[in-house]
């Protein structure tokens, strides 16, 4: 006899209803709100497009300037991109702004600059990883400038939101988390689902988004309220539907038994690869970011963890 878990109604499974065993959640702008990320990201990126990377991009000066620079102004083109590529890895991110800086004339390095064009649109759309080679000169050229732009990005970030907003968050956690989110991850771990919290952003114990995690209180380990941190490294691109997947696979896991929660289009499309239920999260206004989420496969899309969509799917076990 099948075990009894929380269930979704879903009258495409079969029997009409999922047992849920497992959930996946993005952390950053889905329970986490830390991180104000999109201004730096955008600036960060348009510098590169428009300057290319000089000697001594990663300096201190340099992320002084940049830091100053954030939030200022409106750059139409990285502003966009941001809320496109909302979810990517980082990596991923920093290697489209080297390719448009390529395509400028920004950075000149030997490349097949068809095959970079068509890259730069598939990172658009959410792809990260090519079966289409570039050029030896390209390929060092990435894979010595992706991460050193990576951490220039967080030492951006970190001057001028996430480390203050780290301090206030561990006096005050509620004000920097997504409504109901501890309540909501109790419910589903009182239920005998097992959460997992899947990131693009790099993850290593006692820095970065672990810090961040354990600053918001949420209990972390094995059997806990969350069973584990899962995220990206600073040298190799792990796309997030990657990480995903092989979770899934790790753990045994039918798509059937899948929760998946987030704001970005790289975990609703991992989810709806897996046969995932999906959950979108996003604040009031983002129009754009809902029709992203609506076209990767979010089921519902809410605003916050007491949003009445959550006690209709769950049947009125979650209030």
């Amino acid at each position: 006899m099948e075990a009894e878990y929380l269930r979704i109604p879903d009258e495409r499974i079969p029997r009409g209803y999922r047992n849920i065993k497992y959930a996946f959640h993005d952390v950053d702008g889905t329970h986490s709100l830390i991180r104000n990320w999109p201004p730096v990201m955008s600036v960060v990126l348009n510098d590169v497009i428009e300057n290319g990377l000089p000697d001594g991009y990663d300096s201190q000066e340099n992320v002084i300037r940049l830091t100053k620079r954030a939030g200022s102004r409106k750059f139409e083109e990285t502003d966009r991109f941001c809320i496109e590529s909302a979810g990517l890895s980082g990596l991923t991110q920093m290697e489209w702004a080297i390719r448009r800086a390529i395509q400028e004339g920004k950075i000149i390095v030997n490349c097949n600059q068809k095959n970079n064009s068509f890259k730069i649109e598939k990172i658009w759309q959410g792809e990260e990883t090519f079966e289409e080679k570039d050029t030896p000169e390209m390929e060092e050229y990435l894979s010595e400038n992706t991460p050193k732009l990576f951490k220039l990005y967080e030492k951006v970030l970190n001057a001028y939101c996430r480390d203050v907003n780290l301090d206030k968050a561990k006096k005050d956690p509620e004000s920097f988390m997504v409504k109901g989110s501890k309540e909501f991850l109790n419910f589903l771990h009182e239920h005998g689902v097992r959460n997992y919290f899947v990131t693009g952003a790099v993850v290593e114990e006692g820095k970065g988004m672990f810090e961040e995690v354990e600053g918001l209180g949420y209990d972390m380990g094995e059997g806990k309220q969350v069973e584990a941190l899962i995220g990206s490294s600073w040298n190799h691109k792990l796309p997030k539907i990657d990480i995903m997947k092989e979770l899934a696979a790790k753990l045994n896991a039918r798509g059937e038994e899948i929760l998946v929660v987030g704001d970005g289009r790289s975990e609703i499309t991992a989810g709806r690869d897996l046969g995932a239920y999906n959950i979108g999260r996003l604040g009031k206004g983002s129009d754009r970011q809902r029709e992203i989420l609506k076209e990767c496969g979010a089921d519902i899309i809410i605003e916050d963890y007491y949003d009445e969509k959550l006690r209709e799917i769950f049947s009125g076990q979650w209030k």
